[in-house]
Formats: C-alpha cells, structure tokens, sequence
C-alpha cells in the first residue's frame, strides 16, 4: 500500500513536469471525473442471461471458463456491479442486454418484452444516479440459431426480430425518461454464413428493409441514441457477415442524408482484422457522423473479447479521439467476457485499463505535437511523441484514484478477495 501522502508529493512533482510540456495536471483530473465508461452487466454471468427462454450465448459469441460464484439472478448481478464501481474511480454507467429482463414468471418471448420487465434494473440505477445503456438481443435463441435473425429470409423468423429490436427501442428510451440521461440502444446482429454465400446482396436487402421498420418512429433525442453495430467476422460466420462495416457506414450516411441525426456507429475493437486496429477510423467518420460508440474489448487472434489491459491498442484509441478532439462525441463502452478468472476482478481491471487509457490520452501535450506537424518540424513531432510517452502518467492516476476515494494500484485485489470469501463461494 503506498502511503497517501507518498501519493501527494508524486503527483506534485509529476504536476510540475506536466505543466513544463504545458499539460494542466489539474484540470485533466476535473475533466477525468465527469468521464462517463458503460460496464457491461454480461461480465458476470458469462452472457447467460437472466431469461426462462433462451439465454446463454450464440452466434459467435463464447465466454470460456468455470470459474466458481457467477451471479444467477438479477439481484446477485447488481450486488457484484456495485462492489466492482466501488473500486473504480470516476463515473460510470451500466449497459444491459435484453437478455437480462426479470419476467417474474410471465411467460413472454422477446419480442414482447416491456419496460416492466427492466423496471428492478430501473429503480436501482435511479436510487444510484447511474445511467443505462441497452442492447436488444438477437442471440441466445431458437430463432437465432442458424445465425441469420434480421436478414432471415422467412418472414415468421424475421417478423420476431423485428418486433423485439422496436420494442428494444422503446424500452430504452423509457429508461432514458425515467433516468433523464439519454439511453444509448446498441443493435448488433450475428447475421452471417459460415462458407461462402450465393446472394449477399438479397440478405443485405432485407437487413436493410428490416432496419428501416425498426427506426421508423423517432424519439427525443434526450432520451434515445440509436446505434448499429458492424463486425468483420464470428464463429459460424466465417465467410460471410451480413452487417458490415460498409454497410452501416452506408446505412447511416444515408440516415444522415435523410435529416436524421440520432443514429451513430458502433465500432467495436474486436471486431475487425486482428491485424487492423479502430484507431484510424475515429477522425475519418468523425468529420461525417456526428457521434460513435466505442466499444472497448481485446481481441486476441480473433474477436475473443478478452478482458482489457491499458496496451498499445487501447491507447492509441484514446489518444485519436483526443487529438481529433472528440471525447464529446464519442461514447465508450466495454465489452469482454472471460469465465475463468473472477468475474468482478475483470469488471475492475479492464474498466481501470480504460480510464487509464483515457487519463494518459487527457495528458497528452497534444498541442506541442500538433505545432511541432504545422511548422514542418517532423523530427521534433517524432522525439516529442516518443518522450511524452515517458511522462509520469501513474503519478495522476494514483491522485485520481486516492480523490475519488478507492485503492490505488493493485490494493483493490484485497476487497475481491474478500468479497468472494464472503459473497461468491456461498454460489452453487
């Protein structure tokens, strides 16, 4: 345990560099505290779902692992999200998937899901000030299961998902009413072929006519933010994924077109080549569209969704958004699973990763390195990246953590285990 006041004279010296390269220590920490991350509640239960139906993970997606004490109930899942962000510092929401509705015992399929089913999710994040976000679910299900929902060309199959992604949209937005924070409504889709496919065009049509259906009615924008979510590939769906990233690049450019500004892009970081990272991406769509969503994952040789770590990947994320200016257009989120490693640890180490990303990005001397570009000083732009990349970021993470009142470093290791001790191991 380092000592507070050990943390205090660190971060006094580290202000002191900082300032030199003209970064104010001070006012990146105000800023850090209104930073708002998305947990995503299916962390802690492995995507399994709080459903009688259905449930359980599908269409590419897999959490691996048996590691003892997973939630099994709604109440059990918010009583591990809240140990978790009370060793995290700054502000965050919490992200559902439908799958996690309470029915209570009605038997009711998704695509007649209601805000009552989500009123338990409701009550609590309003009695805590956070806000939700949500994702209707079109996995997990008899109707997924050969991993064509929105695309399928059987009118009955289709039919289903679409009535579940609008009464999706209009859950969130209920809950963007009651929590007065706008909802943001992710739609991803495991549409896809697992060897190589006749007509994509037809599939991309009926995707298309199906999104059209969906979005049709609006709502306010202070209660709902539409997504749509593109990937490269999955399990099953080796060959041939219907929602691209070309095709919600097209679909949203065209809403755009259209006069409608409420609905953004998803890109997800595992969910393109391995060999291909999202940074790039960011100041390219931001110059078109007005807000993304950013889902924060790690992806190891394909998208795996490992549990964030703060590596090369992750902060060249933050440090685009950043220099193209666009931390308030860009929400961000978290999306990984791993099943064999305490599950409330993994909440708390890649959100900590996340916010240290973005800390590091925040004390960036960006504007040096913008100067030293305009005046053609290229040299000087490539040494001044290198040594700000040695700058003592961990000093003003240290202070961040030690203002918002939790661990510091690793400390946070000490109240899982007591947690687990005391909570998890009595889960059979």
């Amino acid at each position: 345990m380092i000592r507070p006041e050990t943390i205090r004279q660190a971060y006094a010296a580290a202000s002191e560099i900082y300032a030199a390269w003209g970064v104010d220590t001070a006012a990146v920490l105000r800023q850090m505290k209104q930073m708002e991350i998305s947990m995503h509640c299916w962390q802690g239960d492995d995507v399994t779902g709080l459903e009688s139906i259905g449930g359980g993970a599908s269409g590419g997606i897999m959490s691996t692992g048996q590691y003892p004490g997973k939630a099994r109930t709604g109440d059990e899942l918010r009583a591990d999200l809240e140990t978790a962000m009370s060793l995290l510092p700054g502000k965050q929401r919490v992200n559902l998937h439908a799958s996690y509705a309470e029915l209570n015992g009605e038997k009711v399929d998704r695509n007649a899901y209601a805000t009552r089913h989500f009123q338990k999710w409701i009550d609590w994040a309003k009695a805590r000030g956070l806000a939700l976000d949500f994702n209707p679910t079109l996995f997990g299900h008899a109707y997924a299961a050969d991993n064509l929902t929105l695309s399928h060309p059987d009118d009955k199959i289709r039919r289903f998902w679409i009535d579940h992604c609008i009464a999706s949209r209009k859950i969130a937005a209920d809950i963007g009413r009651a929590l007065g924070k706008p909802c943001v409504n992710n739609i991803w889709i495991p549409d896809g072929m697992k060897d190589m496919t006749a007509d994509r065009l037809l599939y991309r049509r009926l995707l298309r006519d199906s999104l059209d259906e969906i979005l049709s009615e609006e709502y306010p924008a202070e209660y709902l933010v539409d997504a749509v979510e593109c990937k490269l590939f999955g399990i099953g769906v080796e060959s041939f994924t219907v929602g691209s990233h070309e095709f919600y690049m097209g679909y949203v450019g065209r809403s755009l077109a259209n006069g409608r500004r409420n609905l953004i892009l998803t890109l997800d970081m595992g969910h393109f080549h391995p060999t291909e990272t999202i940074a790039d991406k960011i100041s390219a769509l931001l110059l078109f569209i007005p807000k993304l969503l950013i889902h924060v994952s790690r992806g190891i040789k394909w998208d795996s969704d490992h549990v964030v770590i703060s590596d090369d990947n992750v902060q060249d994320v933050m440090r685009e958004i950043k220099r193209a200016d666009g931390f308030g257009q860009v929400y961000l989120a978290t999306d990984f699973f791993d099943g064999s490693i305490n599950r409330i640890a993994a909440w708390v180490i890649g959100v900590r990763a996340t916010q240290k990303a973005l800390l590091a990005a925040l004390l960036e001397p960006t504007a040096l390195l913008k100067e030293a570009e305009s005046q053609g000083r290229l040299s000087d732009r490539l040494a001044l990246m290198e040594e700000s990349r040695s700058l003592p970021f961990a000093a003003v993470w240290n202070q961040f953590c030690l203002d918002e009142d939790v661990p510091v470093g690793s400390d946070y290791l000490a109240a899982i285990h007591d947690y687990e001790q005391k909570v998890l191991a009595a889960r059979k």
